[in-house]
Order: C-alpha cells, then sequence, then structure tokens
C-alpha cells in the first residue's frame, strides 16, 4: 500500500479489523519510511450480475425493472405487495442461480424463468406477460398462446 505521506511503498500492518457489517476489514499501517500511519479498507470487489441483451449488449441486473414488470403483468389480480415483492426474490434467485458461473443471463433466459413463475401463479398474469415477451406479431399467435396455456392448465 502505497504511504500517503511519503510514496513509500513500504509498510507493515499494525492493526486489522473486521467491519460490523462484515463485508469490509478495517487495517491500521505504518510506514516503514516515514512512520506515518495510516488506514486502509479492503472489501471484496463483487462482478456485477449482467443481463445480456438481445442484440448482444451487456447491461447490469437491474431488480426494480423486473418487479415493474411483475407488477404489470399481476396489475388488479388478488396479489398484494408483499406477494409481488416474494414472486420477484423467487425469480432473482432462479435468475442468479442459472448464471452463478459467468455472472450473467440472457433476456430470453430470465422471461422464461418469469413466465414459468407467472404460469405457476396466476394465468392471466402469464399471458399478460407474454404478450410483451413473445411479441406476438397478430391476433392469431395470441390466440395460439391462450389456448396452449389454458391446454397446460387442464
Amino acid at each position: 500500500m502505497r504511504c500517503p505521506y511519503c510514496g513509500s511503498l513500504n509498510d507493515k500492518v499494525i492493526e486489522s479489523r473486521t467491519m460490523a457489517n462484515g463485508e469490509s476489514i478495517r487495517r491500521r499501517r505504518e510506514c516503514l519510511d516515514c512512520n506515518f500511519r495510516f488506514t486502509s479498507y479492503e472489501r471484496i470487489d463483487e462482478k456485477p450480475f449482467m443481463v445480456v441483451k438481445r442484440d448482444g449488449r451487456r447491461q447490469p441486473f437491474e431488480r426494480e425493472k423486473l418487479e415493474k414488470g411483475i407488477e404489470r403483468a399481476l396489475e388488479k389480480r388478488p396479489f398484494s405487495t408483499s406477494m409481488v415483492e416474494q414472486i420477484t426474490n423467487d425469480i432473482e434467485d432462479k435468475a442468479v442461480k442459472k448464471g452463478k458461473e459467468s455472472r450473467e443471463i440472457t433476456t430470453s433466459e430470465l422471461g422464461e424463468i418469469v413466465l414459468a413463475q407467472l404460469y405457476s401463479i396466476d394465468k392471466v398474469a402469464y399471458i399478460r406477460f407474454a404478450s410483451v415477451y413473445k411479441h406476438f406479431e397478430n391476433l392469431e399467435e395470441f390466440i395460439t398462446e391462450v389456448k396452449n396455456a389454458e391446454g397446460k392448465s387442464e
């Protein structure tokens, strides 16, 4: 660690403490050249979880965006805010688990996770989300999706 006073790279750690949140370490250091004492903090530099868009661009995963889409699909359905949050948590957990190795997931994989989750809890929400996610070109495609959802539930 470079001494902020003289610029030397020669120092020793005098004291180390884990911070209250357990996510960082505070270290008291002393420069061996000028005896100046200073504090440094260490924490894990986590790689952000990324979403790979259809065109190949990568964007950080935004939980708020996911939650907003789920809220929209469940609008005027019998679900409380806490239930929406729990559904969002479940989907986020599944997405992170699926993209654990690479720390990324494609929008299509994420969309399929959302669709599966919504299908299991509310068919109307599933159809609402599918109508946006699947980009239906015409009414026939939409009707086919509704019939498929209806057929799966029988």
